[in-house]
């Protein structure tokens, strides 16, 4: 019966699966360069992305790299390292892990390429905190943020400001030409926002940052506030903006989205014979059925 269907846990797993991994990556990898290839990520859907490209990568073709994906979340891979790390709040293993990465993506040179694999949960797993600040620091941070109901662009803004490897920062230690290859969460798709954007331009400011925490009503750290307010006084390098020369030699792709799964489970729907409606793909708000108010469609 119909009922039954609408509940049907096998829609779910057809929603997951036509944004997999096996099914949207294989299509966008690129030829071998003459040099090596780096492949580097981060994201709860990391392991699963590194796994499909070893699978689809010649075998005699130097091969390396390190993705950081969410504890729980690791599969078995032969020539890419995975580290499991903490979401939504960032731990001592992800940021160990984000400044082995970091490294690599800055050793990387012109006759190589590297390839990123990102997805959802990459903002919190990617964080290495900017001299001055401590792992507690960006974990108090990231807490209040997650706390108050901020959308995830908002959140992200901070993210980037208070981090070495998002908002483009990756991009700027990258000498290599680089493809992204991303399977987005967000609504919008907006590359400066998937995964904070390791690799894209950074259109925000540390004063946008700042007027974050104002608009939530929420009191930052000490070294977090100090640190912002020192970057709107012009004392820290901004993130890189739209246009910056090491964005010339970064190409990002989209995978798949939040949409793309929806027409997965309507599929599964249809071909059992009920007929699905998809509202849309754009639905945000906070994730409390008490503050429906907060819930709108674009």
């Amino acid at each position: 019966p119909a009922d039954h269907l609408i509940n049907d846990v096998p829609a779910f797993h057809a929603a997951v699966a036509a944004v997999g991994a096996e099914r949207v990556l294989p299509a966008h990898l690129p030829a071998p360069p003459r040099g090596r290839t780096l492949v580097v990520g981060a994201g709860k859907a990391a392991a699963a992305m590194a796994a499909c490209l070893e699978a689809h990568w010649p075998a005699a073709s130097p091969l390396a790299g390190l993705m950081i994906t969410r504890h729980g979340h690791g599969v078995p891979t032969r020539r890419i390292d995975v580290v499991e790390a903490g979401h939504p709040l960032p731990d001592a293993a992800g940021l160990a892990a984000a400044e082995r990465l970091l490294r690599r993506v800055g050793d990387a040179g012109p006759d190589d390429r590297v390839l990123a694999l990102i997805s959802g949960g990459g903002s919190s797993l990617l964080t290495l905190p900017v001299a001055g600040l401590e792992l507690a620091d960006a974990r108090a941070a990231s807490q209040a943020l997650l706390d108050s109901g901020a959308p995830i662009a908002d959140i992200n803004c901070v993210r980037k400001h208070l981090s070495r490897t998002l908002g483009g920062r990756l991009a700027a230690a990258c000498r290599a030409p680089t493809r992204v290859l991303m399977i987005s969460d967000v609504t919008g798709d907006d590359p400066s926002v998937i995964a904070s954007g390791p690799f894209a331009p950074d259109p925000t400011t540390y004063a946008d940052a700042l007027s974050v925490f104002e608009r939530w009503r929420i009191t930052p750290p000490p070294a977090v506030r100090s640190y912002l307010e020192d970057g709107v006084a012009g004392l820290h390098g901004e993130t890189p903006k739209p246009g910056a020369d090491c964005f010339h030699r970064v190409e990002h792709r989209l995978l798949a989205n939040g949409r793309a799964a929806l027409l997965g489970a309507a599929a599964h729907f249809r071909e059992r014979g009920v007929t699905p409606v998809i509202l849309g793909d754009t639905v945000t708000g906070e994730a409390d059925l008490k503050i429906s108010d907060k819930i709108t469609l674009k």
